[in-house]
């Protein structure tokens, strides 16, 4: 007990000493805040008050106009399913490691040196006319999908580009004859004949995708190398036409690998890519609903 009463003491003298050696400062409370302040922060929140109330208070219907029906609450079975048929799960996780992996060691740094190096307007050249050249896919798909008013649009894109915008270097329809590019595939075409988007694929180099967008790619492709434009598709030209036209596109792209930071990339990117072909067929089929699973368990894209 004396032991604690003396190191009390002690602790007491080093304290006082202390303050002894340095020089004492006396603060002061701010003064209090002016009435007129008070009356309006009191104003204030009952303003904010005010309109939360009216805000909570149901708007009667307006006259001569019928009344907006109540919103249906959101049943499970309406809520879209989280899994994803993808039966070639192990490959397709392999080739998105692979593509990550190719992205970041070679096709990021190159189409990032392709935008610093090169001038805008270069770019937005090469861009365009690489555009054109799609618009001979576009209209034989328009026209396969039975849409010949966008399939006679693209072809008067082409014509007005190729000629007009030296050789589809200038996007000339789209600013002067107001004809903005909707380009289209055998993908949608697939899509419009009814076919499903099928399990969902990871295409090498390409990324995300699924089954019929695949095949719609491929289609595409031998499309334009049957047609063989201006002998662009075929001999050593074409292996330099294939490298410009995926780095000028992987240079207008934003999208970055493992850019979240999250674990669940791949499931998120599945979920995101599944849901909006569906979400697109929807809408070439606007009379029929958006496809919903027979079970809430059933995996989307089945």
């Amino acid at each position: 007990m004396r032991r604690s009463v003396r190191t009390a003491c002690a602790l007491a003298a080093l304290a006082l000493a202390g303050c002894a050696a340095r020089e004492v400062q006396f603060h002061r409370w701010p003064a209090e805040t002016p009435a007129a302040n008070n009356k309006a922060d009191i104003a204030r929140v009952q303003g904010v008050q005010a309109a939360a109330a009216a805000a909570a208070r149901p708007v009667p219907p307006q006259t001569g106009s019928a009344a907006e029906p109540p919103s249906q609450p959101v049943e499970p079975d309406d809520a879209p399913s989280l899994q994803t048929y993808d039966p070639w799960a192990r490959l397709n996780r392999f080739t998105y490691r692979f593509n990550a992996r190719f992205d970041e060691a070679i096709f990021l740094p190159v189409a990032n040196g392709y935008r610093r190096l090169v001038p805008s307007p270069l770019r937005a050249g090469v861009h365009n006319f690489f555009a054109n050249l799609t618009e001979v896919d576009s209209v034989i798909n328009y026209t396969l999908q039975g849409r010949l008013h966008r399939s006679v649009r693209s072809l008067g894109r082409f014509v007005i580009n190729t000629t007009l915008g030296i050789g589809g270097l200038i996007d000339v329809a789209a600013k002067l004859v107001q004809l903005p590019y909707e380009p289209t595939g055998f993908g949608t075409t697939l899509a419009e004949w009814g076919m499903h988007p099928g399990p969902y694929l990871v295409i090498p180099l390409s990324g995300p995708s699924t089954f019929r967008e695949g095949v719609g790619l491929a289609v595409d492709y031998a499309t334009l190398y049957e047609i063989n434009l201006a002998d662009l598709y075929r001999g050593d030209q074409s292996w330099g036409l294939g490298v410009a036209n995926a780095v000028d596109e992987r240079a207008n792209i934003d999208f970055r690998y493992y850019s979240t930071g999250s674990p669940f990339e791949y499931e998120t990117i599945r979920f995101l890519i599944v849901r909006k072909q569906l979400i697109e067929d929807a809408g070439l089929h606007r009379a029929k609903p958006l496809p919903k699973p027979n079970h809430p368990e059933e995996p989307a894209g089945k």
